[in-house]
């Protein structure tokens, strides 16, 4: 499928990842080695993917891991975060499971205020859990939704 990105410059040896059969110009040849092992040319919808994949495998470590604070650690999951505008730092407290059940879906109609309501079969409704961090100081109080913390670590 065609798509744009920016150009960028690899200097390396011939790798091919199967990534230059599609047909697009590139002011550079895909079948190459990249400096970094986890590059990726991974974009939009795939990207959105990955990441809802990560972090429902995280919440269920999570949920069954016998020592919590552990697998936190491991995962690299700060215990303590600055403060906004130099305060004192925040504490890592809780962590707050949602669960949600998407059972329909509604969009704007077309020409009217009213939304397009469509109830899913039982069969399509889907459950989802989501994790926030909850951090707190004297002063403040943070939620931090584990998706946010994934996005920006450096995963392949």
């Amino acid at each position: 499928m065609p798509h744009d990105h920016p150009s960028h410059a690899h200097d390396s040896q011939v790798y091919d990842r199967g990534h230059n059969s599609h047909d697009h110009a590139h002011p550079h040849d895909h079948n190459h080695h990249h400096h970094d092992p986890h590059h990726s040319h991974m974009h939009g919808p795939d990207a959105a993917a990955e990441l809802q994949i990560l972090t429902a495998q995280f919440i269920d470590g999570f949920v069954q891991a016998r020592d919590k604070m552990s697998y936190l650690r491991l995962a690299g999951v700060p215990l303590e975060k600055p403060g906004q505008g130099g305060g004192p730092s925040l504490k890592l407290v809780d962590v707050k499971l949602t669960t949600q059940w998407q059972v329909g879906t509604a969009s704007p109609s077309f020409g009217s205020r009213e939304l397009s309501y469509l109830p899913y079969p039982g069969e399509m409704v889907t459950e989802r859990t989501n994790m926030d961090l909850i951090y707190v100081s004297l002063d403040e109080k943070q939620a931090t939704d584990i998706r946010q913390f994934l996005h920006g670590r450096d995963l392949p």
